[in-house]
């Protein structure tokens, strides 16, 4: 049966689980096909009427230019004349750019020419020399009106450079200064959208690589995200959306946030004027503000892990001093109690007395308690990297009864067989250290 798009969508899922379903489009398209469609009018209408406001102030520059020169004509000679049309040339030239002062140019010859060659208010000439006036002020006035207009050109691009390379100061000296990635991601918002006529989303992953929606915050005015797009702009580190070669009909520019280690989260970008993303200046911009957030990502991350790091190195070192506080201060009691227990059992054995079995048993029980502490104090010592070596040749059998004879007790229902060969070499140990591995062992 005939299914709408998205129910299409939603059984095919169901059925093919194992398949990534992205959608290419939406029911709102056609909307959103007309939104652009308008922009794009409304962005033509602009560029109309600002061609139409300076070609019509060309004129009206070249009208007062002529009639300011009218009354010094008794005064002044007509080369002294031609200057100041000359000089209406390269003022429009400068504020206009160069289509305006060819316009001038062109008005102002056949002003000079009607208005102040005689016969006046006449395109006719009766000295043919004012043919070469005309041709070499023509020439002139082009000529001074495309270098001025070059170098107002020029001039502009070194103020937009300018103005890009102070954006870029000001954006990497505050993320330099943030501490957790919530700064990072105000800084980078607030900074883009004071430097391009932009709104920002920066979307960040989860611990399972999983881009996570932006918060919603009344009254920001930030774009609707489509978190399909940008997952996957994040998982293959490639740029999405508009002004792209892949889903171009998207209303945002999704870019992969690449850092030294690896992709750090997705920038959406949603432009006033789709035809921004269409200037490699801007777009090269955009870049440029993206690498740099996502290495500040980077270092606030590893930061973070190095501040972790150094809160599990100094819990370990509290712990191992806890370690060795606790089990040199156990000793003392211990031993005491290793002590009292031995002389009392002497004289209960002397007495003959029933609780001599129990003592005994109390006293091995210390002993193990005093092992058990001596084992927590060489572990800190080890930790911290305190422990001497008093190396020596010693007899391996007799490191192992001695070992053997401290687990007496312990051993006493349980059958061990030792196998050493009698002719083996002395070994070069610290005794008490290879005796108590043979215990723990």
């Amino acid at each position: 049966r005939w299914l709408q798009p998205r129910s299409c969508v939603e059984q095919l899922a169901r059925l093919a689980p194992e398949f990534d379903l992205l959608a290419l489009a939406r029911d709102e398209s056609p909307q959103r096909a007309l939104n652009a469609a308008a922009e794009i009018k409304d962005e033509t209408r602009w560029t109309q009427s600002s061609l139409a406001q300076s070609y019509g102030a060309t004129l009206l520059i070249c009208l007062g230019t002529a009639l300011a020169a009218t009354p010094l004509l008794p005064y002044f000679d007509l080369a002294n004349i031609i200057m100041l049309f000359l000089l209406a040339v390269v003022g429009v030239a400068v504020r206009y750019g160069r289509g305006p002062a060819v316009l001038a140019a062109v008005v102002n010859v056949a002003a000079f020419d009607v208005l102040f060659v005689p016969p006046r208010f006449s395109l006719v000439v009766h000295d043919w020399q004012y043919l070469l006036t005309f041709a070499v002020m023509l020439v002139v006035g082009l000529i001074v009106g495309q270098l001025t207009a070059r170098f107002h050109y020029q001039a502009q691009i070194a103020r937009a450079r300018e103005e890009r390379t102070r954006y870029l100061y000001e954006m990497s000296r505050e993320l330099s200064g943030a501490l957790v990635a919530e700064q990072v991601i105000e800084i980078s918002e607030r900074c883009m959208e004071a430097s391009f006529p932009v709104k920002v989303q920066l979307l960040l992953p989860d611990d399972h690589d999983r881009l996570q929606a932006p918060p919603i915050r009344p009254g920001a005015g930030k774009p609707k995200v489509d978190l399909a797009i940008a997952q996957w702009c994040f998982d293959r580190h490639t740029p999405a959306g508009l002004g792209t070669d892949t889903l171009p009909a998207a209303s945002l520019l999704y870019l992969p946030l690449k850092a030294p280690m690896r992709v750090r989260g997705v920038l959406a970008v949603a432009p006033e004027r789709r035809r921004l993303l269409l200037i490699p200046e801007q777009r090269r911009l955009l870049d440029t503000f993206a690498a740099l957030i996502a290495i500040a990502l980077e270092r606030v991350h590893f930061a973070m892990v190095a501040r972790d790091t150094l809160v599990k190195m100094e819990a370990e070192r509290q712990r191992n001093s806890l370690l060795a506080a606790l089990s040199h201060d156990l000793r003392t009691p211990i031993t005491a109690l290793i002590g009292l227990a031995e002389t009392l059992a002497l004289e209960l054995t002397a007495e003959q007395s029933p609780h001599h079995e129990s003592l005994d048993a109390i006293r091995q029980q210390a002993v193990r308690m005093a092992l058990l502490a001596d084992n927590l104090l060489d572990m800190a010592r080890l930790q911290v990297g305190e422990v001497r070596l008093r190396k020596d040749w010693q007899s391996l059998e007799e490191l192992v009864g001695s070992a053997t004879r401290m687990l007496e007790q312990s051993l006493g229902d349980h059958p061990l067989r030792l196998a050493l060969d009698p002719n083996l070499p002395l070994i070069h140990c610290d005794a008490v250290l290879i005796e108590r591995v043979l215990v723990n062992l």
